[in-house]
């Protein structure tokens, strides 16, 4: 097949144009390169007749050429984070909504055969029910979430209004290497993994009880291959271990010392994803143990060294504002 991976050269993008490589179908990239890197592209990808690179921003209006003669898209561009979020709406509304359409129309026009996003389990909010199914309460607490889960119903309605077939997939908390580690202060596991690096100690927030529902990244581009290789259209499907893990038990299997930051509003106790609709659906289901993922990352720790090192005095001044605004 000839594919389309919107933000390809980022975090989970570029490891799914690994597996499509792989797996023999051609690839286009389209990405912008403001978050993703063209070093997750191996330098022996770019002699391959099979991959093409495009330095393009989806927001704007995308050239149709892109499109044409092609079957499947994977639509993985969009800005991430919460805080940056929270102090720039418009950049996240341009990016996670504008550009979604953008890629949504191109799709439609060219007549494609597949479109599968990623979507955010950030959806969810506060859940109030464990496993959380993908009936649960939308309750967005900061405008990333927000912003995804817009792009979300935009694919759902051009699904229902023009027919493109297209499928959802709720990421829960992806980790691997090529983890993304921008300037911004993000998820946890970037966080953690720099300060590894540096030897300096992890900043937990709360008491470190809190659990999340930690996906690797395999597992995640797993999904989207079996997704795409579907009759399934118009679905959302939630994508996580269903097996949440403590910040602490992270902070054991990483090693190192520990300092404590205070709680913030906004964010869930716990997230844990019901798998069931991926699982009957597509015959889906995670396969690498949290113990065994950690240990691959690990491996590749050095991807990091140019990462921001955040330090509690650094984490309090970049968030106590942005945060406040949650209470």
């Amino acid at each position: 097949m000839r594919c389309i991976v919107t933000g390809g050269a980022g975090f989970i993008g570029s490891h799914l144009v690994d597996r499509l490589l792989v797996d023999g179908h051609q690839v286009v990239v389209l990405d912008n390169l403001s978050t993703g890197r063209e070093e997750n592209l191996p330098k022996e990808y770019w002699k391959l007749p099979d991959l093409e690179f495009s330095k393009q921003d989806v927001a704007s209006t995308p050239c149709s050429l892109d499109y044409k003669d092609v079957d499947w898209v994977f639509h993985l561009a969009g800005l991430a984070d919460i805080v940056p979020s929270i102090e720039k709406p418009l950049d996240y509304f341009r990016a996670n909504v504008t550009g979604t359409v953008n890629v949504l129309e191109a799709s439609r026009l060219a007549g494609v055969k597949r479109f599968v996003y990623a979507a955010s389990s950030s959806c969810y909010g506060i859940p109030t029910e464990y496993p959380t199914p993908e009936e649960a309460t939308i309750n967005p607490q900061y405008p990333y979430a927000l912003t995804k889960y817009l792009g979300e119903q935009c694919i759902m309605h051009w699904n229902r209004v023009y027919g493109l077939p297209t499928i959802s997939l709720r990421l829960f908390n992806v980790y691997g290497p090529r983890r993304r580690a921008t300037g911004a202060y993000g998820a946890v596991m970037g966080v953690f993994l720099k300060q590894k690096l540096e030897g300096q100690p992890f900043t937990v927030v709360g008491d470190g009880n809190q659990k999340r529902d930690f996906i690797y990244v395999s597992d995640v581009v797993d999904a989207f291959v079996k997704a795409v290789e579907s009759n399934m259209s118009g679905e959302i499907l939630n994508i996580g271990s269903m097996n949440p893990q403590s910040i602490n038990y992270l902070v054991e299997l990483l090693g190192g010392s520990v300092v404590y930051t205070p709680e913030r509003p906004g964010e869930p106790k716990m997230t844990h994803a019901s798998n069931l609709n991926a699982y009957c659906k597509l015959g889906w289901e995670p396969r690498v143990s949290f113990e065994e993922g950690i240990k691959v990352t690990l491996e590749h720790i050095e991807d990091l060294r140019d990462a921001p090192l955040w330090t509690p005095e650094k984490i309090d001044k970049a968030t106590s504002e942005w945060f406040r605004r949650l209470r």
